[in-house]
């Protein structure tokens, strides 16, 4: 289901569920944050966990838990009651070794699915549960054990959490952008991706929108290897040597006839890219 969507699962799919002995079982409930299904019995463990979404703009508190110093992934529980039957299925399945889907809001209607994800800690104080990844395929059974972190299960979360930011960043810049190239207004979601103007590596570089371009994938090359560069004013340039150059018709209409024009923006100016971004980028350009 998630290999249609490029790894990303829809509300519409989840609600479909799967069947399992002949019988319909629910992924989730949309209106909770822990889903146990009916067949699991009262007692049983829970099989969903889900960290919804906020709008453009908010800083969601799921960062905070997925970017966690620890290394591991922070689940906060269902309200203050340790006891409610949401958090004592997240425990029952921590008891048991049991491995719960991890539903990450991307954005409105579309979840990463972190599957496997352990529960290895409980903490009441913190009203919060401490979980981690398991790599596909060698899924430690609760009769083996261990229930704790691992070097296998610590490299495995890394990865997920490198890959959930580029997930978010990449959805919500596309999204912004209404699913169109800022500099050739291509449309098609598969070809487009998410341009940092300052790269991640630097400290300002975050993964918001303001910090990124909405790029089919011949731009983003372009802009990352300095071909195309955007201005304070939002105006394309094309290096000087690339327009002197005399090619096919990819050349001249992909790229030389860019030069000049301004790029497309989001409707909020709130998320337009910010203009000191695009100067020191811009001076990179420029440099090259």
């Amino acid at each position: 289901m998630s290999a249609q969507e490029g790894g990303v699962v829809t509300s519409e799919q989840l609600d479909q569920g799967f069947e399992f002995e002949g019988e319909r079982i629910r992924f989730w409930d949309p209106r909770r944050g822990i889903w146990r299904p009916r067949q699991l019995g009262r007692d049983g463990a829970a099989l969903t966990i889900v960290t919804a979404p906020l709008k453009p703009g908010r800083q969601p508190r799921y960062d905070d838990q997925v970017g966690s110093a620890s290394g591991q992934l922070l689940y906060r529980y269902e309200g203050d009651d340790r006891d409610h039957w949401t958090n004592a299925a997240v425990r029952r399945a921590f008891h048991e070794g049991r491995p719960l889907i991890y539903l990450y809001g991307i954005v409105p209607g579309k979840y990463e699915p972190l599957f496997p994800c352990v529960v290895v800690g409980d903490e009441p104080g913190d009203l919060a549960f401490h979980l981690m990844a398991e790599r596909a395929g060698v899924l430690v059974t609760p009769a083996e054990g261990p229930t704790g972190p691992t070097p296998e299960r610590a490299y495995a979360t890394a990865e997920v959490k490198v890959r959930l930011h580029q997930r978010r960043f990449r959805e919500l810049v596309v999204s912004a952008y209404q699913v169109t190239c800022a500099m050739c207004a291509l449309r098609h979601d598969q070809l487009l991706d998410a341009a940092h103007i300052l790269p991640d590596r630097d400290e300002r570089g975050r993964p918001e929108i303001p910090n990124g371009l909405c790029l089919c994938k011949i731009h983003h090359a372009a802009y990352d290897t300095n071909i195309v560069g955007v201005d304070t004013g939002y105006r394309i340039h094309v290096r000087r040597d690339v327009l002197e150059e005399e090619d096919g018709p990819m050349l001249k209409h992909g790229l030389q006839n860019l030069d000049g024009e301004a790029i497309l923006r989001p409707r909020s100016r709130g998320l337009w890219p910010r203009g000191e971004y695009l100067e020191e980028r811009f001076g990179r350009f420029r440099a090259a």
